[in-house]
């Protein structure tokens, strides 16, 4: 998730402030941000919202990607 967290310090937000503009803890919003737990479809809703993105433009090459390897 490397671009999410490239957007995510691009903006200055901390793990934190994202983790509460979402109604999550900071410690799920950082195994999020590092693959350490599936990211649901209305997550990724609710995170490209923040950056008023939509959700492929930030995961959809993470997604190829884990497809292909598996």
């Amino acid at each position: 998730m490397k671009k999410l967290k490239d957007l995510r310090m691009s903006r200055n937000f901390t793990c934190a402030e994202m983790a509460s503009s979402l109604g999550i803890t900071k410690s799920y919003y950082w195994k999020l941000e590092n693959a350490k737990c599936n990211l649901t479809y209305q997550m990724a809703l609710d995170i490209a919202k923040i950056f008023n993105l939509k959700p492929d433009d930030i995961f959809y090459e993470d997604f190829k990607n884990r497809m292909i390897t598996e």
